[in-house]
């Protein structure tokens, strides 16, 4: 099994004074990463920083911390530009960053700035091309590449600072195959709908899900990491607070049970949350979780107790 670690996503994070803030005080706290989400509209996360220009700065403000985003959209960057991008801030970091990346997904987003909102597939195989390109030009390589969506030639991207690892958020059956083939760390979510949200089904939330998830990351036979924005709840009545969180989510209290075997979420006391992740690393492979910058301070004598 792989070690744990834990990062935090600076969702609420407004200025530049925050989020270096945010990052000493993750760094100091022992959190692996911390990550900064790629959005430009308000909803649903707040309003986001740039993600690589923050990151740089975040960077240069911290010795230990790494770095990365979670996730960028395919479909806001070339993926030459983006090679350029992603090699300047492996360099400027001295090797902490981690890219993260997916197909995109938010359709508000996509209206807004005016761009095509392809359909799911088409969105997909663009991101698979894209990874190829990122792959071949974070290696090294001097690239030639021609599929249906990118063409490059005799191309490569200075400086050459080493591929940095590669992180894919899907919670599909197709993108987790994709991911699972091609990135180092596998961040599982639930699926993306036709209709440009996130499905909110409790069942996706299932254990019997993420057990099928998984398998479609492992079908590959790559050793993959596997990572999740984790929820949490510091309660001494573990199941009066899983109550709690099926009311609020229109589940009814009865649904405490399926709370309590959230893959995503954890309930209870710091040693029951500890022992629960443990638990799900055996079962489901998880070891890297993401916290809420909210959270941080909150969850880091668990994380302590876990690395």
């Amino acid at each position: 099994m792989r070690e744990f670690r834990f990062g935090v996503v600076a969702e609420s994070v407004r200025d530049g004074a925050g989020l270096i803030e945010t990052a000493k005080e993750a760094e100091r706290l022992g959190y692996s990463t911390l990550l900064v989400r790629d959005h430009f509209v308000t909803e649903p996360f707040g309003d986001q920083l740039s993600p690589m220009l923050a990151l740089t700065a975040v960077a240069a403000a911290t010795t230990r911390l790494r770095v990365g985003t979670l996730v960028l959209s395919n479909d806001y960057r070339h993926p030459v530009l983006l090679a350029k991008e992603a090699a300047t801030l492996q360099h400027l970091s001295g090797g902490r960053f981690e890219l993260g990346i997916g197909a995109g997904w938010l359709l508000d987003e996509y209206e807004r700035a005016g761009l095509p909102f392809d359909a799911a597939g088409v969105r997909v195989s663009r991101l698979g091309e894209s990874l190829s390109v990122l792959d071949g030009l974070l290696s090294g390589e001097k690239l030639t590449y021609s599929g249906a969506h990118y063409r490059v030639r005799e191309l490569s991207v200075f400086p050459s600072a080493g591929r940095p690892p590669l992180l894919v958020g899907a919670g599909g059956k197709r993108m987790l195959r994709l991911a699972g083939a091609v990135a180092d760390t596998v961040g599982i979510l639930p699926i993306a709908l036709p209709g440009g949200s996130i499905s909110d089904a409790m069942s996706e939330r299932s254990a019997e899900t993420m057990t099928r998830k998984v398998g479609w990351v492992r079908e590959s036979g790559r050793d993959v990491e596997l990572s999740q924005i984790l929820s949490f709840d510091l309660a001494d009545d573990h199941r009066a607070a899983a109550e709690r969180t099926a009311r609020s989510r229109g589940w009814g209290a009865s649904a405490a049970d399926f709370v309590l075997a959230m893959p995503s979420r954890v309930t209870g006391s710091a040693t029951r949350i500890a022992d629960e992740l443990q638990s799900r690393r055996e079962r489901y492979g998880l070891s890297y979780h993401v916290i809420s910058d909210r959270d941080m301070h909150a969850f880091a004598p668990i994380a302590a107790s876990l690395r």
